[in-house]
């Protein structure tokens, strides 16, 4: 039997890529508008864009590092392995499909949780309820 593999990830209109192609276009006009003004005699201007610019990289980065994220179940024989890349930093759990349970999520929760003895993961961060209900319905039919 080949692996079966779930993955979800954060829905991100931008990728890391085209995040950066549009932050230096929007920083090239930005400085080409303070340095108008600059010669213009007008100084507060380019103190202004140096404001703007700073929160604006500090908002990108902080979209950059959580642009990637997702989390992977994959079942293989007896093996579930769960793997969690958030802000680029990877966890990866194993269970044992004989012994591992899957909890739906409780009402007003936006997660449901794979557990086995005293490991308990919570998943599902990145869908909708729905799709967790149909994820969790397919995953059980390859548990014990």
């Amino acid at each position: 039997m080949s692996p079966k593999r779930w993955q979800m990830r954060r829905n991100c209109a931008l990728t890391p890529k085209q995040l950066l192609q549009f932050y230096v276009v929007l920083v090239c006009l930005s400085l080409i508008v303070a340095t108008g003004f600059f010669l213009a005699g007008v100084w507060m201007i380019p103190i202004f864009t140096a404001l703007e610019l700073t929160a604006v990289t500090v908002g990108f980065l902080i979209y950059c590092r959580h642009a990637l994220d997702c989390e992977t179940i994959e079942i293989d024989g007896k093996r579930l392995l769960v793997k969690k890349f958030i802000g680029y930093r990877e966890t990866l759990f194993e269970f044992n499909t004989q012994w591992a349970k899957i909890e739906p999520p409780i009402e007003g929760s936006k997660t449901f949780h794979i557990s086995q003895s005293a490991l308990r993961i919570e998943l599902g961060q990145f869908i909708r309820h729905e799709q967790q209900l149909a994820l969790i319905a397919q995953v059980r039919a390859y548990l014990g």
